[in-house]
């Protein structure tokens, strides 16, 4: 067994011992995080934007795990988009992360922590295309 701590503890049982990196569980509250309406992106630091400059993508942009024992603690930062409610919109990403992550790990979630980090404008709609036009 290796002894990385970014691995969230272990299973062990007859076939052998399961482990989850902590990348994964950042992967898995982004994917969650991002099927909400209204979530843009989460954010990072200067260090994440340099990586995804040079083309390495990793599910840990902007999102910090901790575990303790079969307890998981999150940081998410979020990108949101203008008009959201923050309120609202943290309880559904918070909500939304702590079932994702349990029920794909079995570990008990016991904090999601939202930093609200940027604001971008609503996407623009597409124009119309000139066959629209036609009456």
């Amino acid at each position: 067994m290796t002894g990385d701590p970014r691995m969230a503890g272990e299973r062990n049982g007859d076939l052998g011992a399961v482990q989850v990196h902590h990348d994964a569980i950042a992967a898995i509250a982004r994917i969650a995080a991002m099927k909400i309406a209204g979530v843009v992106d989460t954010g990072g630091s200067f260090v994440d934007g340099i990586v995804g400059m040079i083309g390495k993508k990793g599910g840990t942009h902007g999102i910090r795990v901790e575990v303790a024992g079969n307890d998981v603690t999150l940081e998410l930062s979020l990108v949101i988009e203008f008009g959201s409610s923050i309120a609202q919109l943290s309880w559904q990403v918070q909500s939304e992360v702590r079932q994702a992550v349990q029920q794909m790990t079995g570990k008990r979630v016991q904090r999601v922590d939202v930093i609200v980090q940027g604001v971008q404008p609503p996407k623009a709609k597409p124009a119309l295309a000139p066959e629209e036009f036609a009456v």
